[in-house]
């Protein structure tokens, strides 16, 4: 019985929500009809747009242009300082900028141990490009034209391993000169009228035709078989990453290239 009354209370619920329903839409006030049929023309002219938002992230997805190929790109060394036998046949170019902390975190954890390993045993050339972000870094080109004006008097290595030890007060760079006993109005001079300049802007241009985009970004790299001043790219380390990643690729590239013993 009780069952009954319960099918027959929801059959007179059901019709009460159906004719209620009828009569909302019946009764409503034109003006609210037509603001909702306003919000749903909104949500549609939303949902056509979101469309054409994602097809155009796809179809620039699709045009972006291919990675350059860093194995056909000679690299030329130029003057640049370097460390290790300049006859090895492998070369690793750091491309690097004075005031980025995994730069720094670079030079203090993993080049000593890459260092004593491959450089000082005639197994590897290491080189140094800068590639100061100015965007982010406003001292970091003029942190790059102290060691070059540095270099000048003999003293690159020793202003590299300076700055990047004083990452938090690279400023003023007289200070630096002193420091490292040069002559402080040669490296002032130097200094003011932007003489390495355009060879720092070449380093940047060498990164951004190799696809470089962040520091430190590693390229380990083959000497060119027709110029010994110029190397191949092998491949690229991006980061400041642990010493193993750096022997696991250093090794192959050895290995690859018959230099390993």
């Amino acid at each position: 019985m009780m069952r009954r009354w319960f099918w027959v209370l929801c059959v007179v619920l059901s019709l009460h929500v159906v004719l209620a329903g009828r009569a909302f839409g019946q009764q409503t006030d034109p003006k609210l009809w037509e603001e909702i049929q306003a919000l749903k023309r909104g949500q549609e002219e939303i949902r056509r747009q979101l469309l054409e938002i994602k097809q155009l992230i796809q179809a620039c997805a699709a045009a972006a242009p291919a990675a350059p190929d860093i194995r056909i790109i000679p690299v030329d060394l130029g003057n640049h300082p370097t460390k290790g036998d300049s006859t090895a046949k492998l070369t690793l170019i750091e491309f690097s900028d004075y005031q980025c902390p995994y730069c720094g975190r670079h030079v203090r954890d993993t080049n000593p141990l890459l260092r004593k390993e491959y450089v000082e045993t005639g197994k590897l050339r290491y080189v140094f490009f800068d590639m100061p972000l100015e965007s982010i870094h406003k001292s970091a080109f003029k942190a790059a034209e102290a060691t070059r004006c540095a270099g000048d008097q003999g003293k690159y290595w020793e202003m590299h391993e300076r700055l990047f030890t004083n990452q938090q007060a690279l400023e003023p760079w007289s200070a630096h000169a002193r420091a490292l006993g040069l002559d402080t109005a040669r490296f002032d001079a130097c200094m003011n009228t932007g003489r390495f300049a355009g060879a720092i802007r070449a380093d940047m241009a060498t990164a951004q035709m190799l696809g470089i985009n962040s520091t430190p970004t590693f390229l380990v790299a083959v000497r060119d078989s027709g110029d010994p001043n110029k190397v191949k790219g092998l491949s690229l380390i991006r980061g400041a990453q642990p010493f193993a990643t750096f022997k696991m690729e250093i090794d192959k590239a050895l290995a690859a290239n018959g230099a390993d013993k």
